[in-house]
């Protein structure tokens, strides 16, 4: 198999990295994931000016990328730069739009593309501990009228989305994956609560609660009580997505590091020459190898069967989740004391890098995960 990007991509991701650099270098970014808004709606718009927002869907859908390789080439190039506008619930809710909306419905990519509409994904709920099935938000039908009542935790950039897609349970058990049914749901819908929170690797996040909305069949995103197939799907794509974010930091902070071993001297020499740090550094190099090969493997299966794409999604999630650890753990250690500092980048990669094990699932829950999909293709 060919592991070479092709022109296009090599030109998005040398585009994309050049913009980082000159336009959201560490004290511009620090002072947007600090601020109120959590994100910069002017970067957020220059960003969909240059295609970047586009190169995440395909071109029956308005965009011009939409593959996995893509998808895994922009984030590892916003990882480099700790970006922290909304990619992530762009790319979830507008794949599930694009697979399951209706004409009107998918309409909407256009707003999402050009970056003049937020959307969130409301679906993780206090209790539910990654089980993607786990909804215990219910809607019920009253007349021609849906009513919607429950809570979510951890909606990214909840208190700026306009559109919520929520997933709510009209049939079944609280864990099954038959009854899950997804909506479209206004900020503005009466009975929709949102309060935000700062996030501590920066941006915000909001806990989204839904009292009794009523909603009409335009807001059903598919067929009621079969919205599990298109949110796994969906969800997918934001695990490869975070996989190669942290692809993407590891090796900024790989590369502060090796820089802080060539240039850090104790007893008249560059800490670098010693053979300890030498040992523990080659270490973690290969690591992140493992880590970028476990993202290639999972971008190459997105269009797979779903076993066969679940379970190389499962397995680069648990290595990022680990090997994650481990770069922050150890490249905070190289630096000594002067690693845990605020002022520095390092500080910062390492909290994203622990925090991206936390979002669509941990390293235990997708080695469980694994496993189980394993079983599943033996029966």
């Amino acid at each position: 198999m060919n592991f070479q990007h092709t022109e296009d991509r090599r030109m998005l991701a040398d585009t994309l990295n050049r913009f980082i650099s000159e336009q959201y270098g560490f004290q511009t970014r620090d002072r947007i994931a600090a601020s109120a808004q959590g994100f910069s709606a002017e970067l957020w718009h220059r960003f969909a000016e240059l295609g970047i927002i586009g190169a995440l869907f395909d071109e029956a859908n308005g965009g011009f990328g939409g593959d996995g390789f893509d998808i895994a080439v922009v984030f590892e190039c916003l990882g480099r730069g700790l970006v922290v506008e909304p990619f992530l619930d762009t790319l979830i809710v507008g794949q599930a739009i694009a697979k399951s909306g209706n004409e009107m419905q998918k309409a909407l990519l256009g707003e999402l593309i050009d970056g003049s509409r937020i959307v969130a994904l409301a679906h993780g709920e206090p209790d539910s501990h990654y089980e993607p099935a786990r909804v215990t938000t219910r809607a019920e039908r009253h007349g021609n009228a849906w009513h919607l009542s429950g809570a979510k935790a951890v909606v990214q950039h909840g208190e700026n989305a306009s559109l919520f897609l929520v997933s709510a349970r009209t049939a079944g058990a609280d864990d099954e994956e038959e009854g899950v049914t997804l909506f479209l749901v206004p900020r503005d819908a009466a009975g929709v609560g949102v309060r935000g929170y700062r996030k501590i690797d920066g941006g915000r996040a909001a806990e989204v609660t839904f009292d009794n909305v009523s909603l009409d069949d335009g807001a059903l995103l598919g067929l009621s009580g079969e919205g599990y197939a298109t949110l796994e799907y969906a969800i997918a794509r934001g695990v490869l997505a975070l996989c190669a974010e942290a692809v993407g930091a590891m090796d900024v902070a790989k590369e502060h590091t090796l820089e802080y071993l060539r240039t850090r001297k104790q007893f008249g020499v560059p800490i670098g020459s010693f053979q300890a740090l030498q040992h523990r550094m080659a270490d973690l190099l290969l690591e992140i190898e493992q880590a970028r090969s476990a993202v290639i493997n999972a971008a190459a299966a997105l269009g797979a069967a779903r076993t066969v794409r679940e379970r190389a999604l499962s397995a680069a999630k648990y290595s990022i989740g680990r090997i994650g650890t481990l770069v922050a753990e150890e490249c905070i250690q190289l630096h000594g004391g002067i690693g845990m500092t605020w002022e520095l980048p390092l500080a910062h990669y390492a909290k994203r890098l622990v925090m991206i094990d936390h979002q669509l699932g941990d390293e235990d829950h997708h080695l469980e995960r694994f496993v189980a999909l394993g079983r599943e293709s033996f029966r």
